[in-house]
């Protein structure tokens, strides 16, 4: 989310009722955006343990479980915008809002079902750039000019 409360980007791993996923991010946004920078990133909410980091204008948050470990959801917070800056070349807001199908294809690769899958910076951003040039040219091409998805 931005300073302003606007969300860009949300993935749930938990089965939520559409107006219930509204209610927890009007009633947990307003709370994030309150602190103050010097307090910790890291607040128990409800059930959950809250841990969030802010980028420049950006907010990257995580609802986790209580007894997950917040230091190693900070580390993965980082590793995304980390991954993010080096494939956009230095993200910003805008980035997010007219590419946010890579922003989360980029959150795809590193988490899935809300564990963390690659931990190697340089193996997600090749994988990306592999679906970007699948995306660039159609398998069709790929077969006339002889290009080999294995390579």
């Amino acid at each position: 989310m931005n300073r302003q409360g606007k969300v860009r980007l949300q993935k749930w791993y938990l089965s939520y009722p559409e107006k219930e996923k509204k209610k927890i991010m009007r009633d947990l946004i307003p709370v994030i955006l309150s602190r103050k920078p010097k307090m910790c990133s890291v607040l128990d909410w409800r059930d959950k343990k809250i841990v969030y980091r802010r980028y420049a204008s950006l907010y990257f948050c995580c609802a986790v479980d209580s007894e997950d470990n917040e230091l190693i959801i900070l580390e993965i917070i980082h590793r995304y915008v980390e991954i993010l800056d080096r494939y956009f070349g230095s993200v910003c807001e805008l980035d997010i809002i007219f590419h946010f199908e890579k922003a989360y294809y980029v959150l795809d690769e590193l988490i899935l079902c809300g564990e963390l899958q690659e931990s190697s910076k340089e193996d997600t951003l090749r994988d990306v750039d592999s679906q970007d040039l699948l995306q660039e040219f159609p398998p069709f091409f790929m077969m006339q000019t002889g290009y080999s998805a294995e390579e």
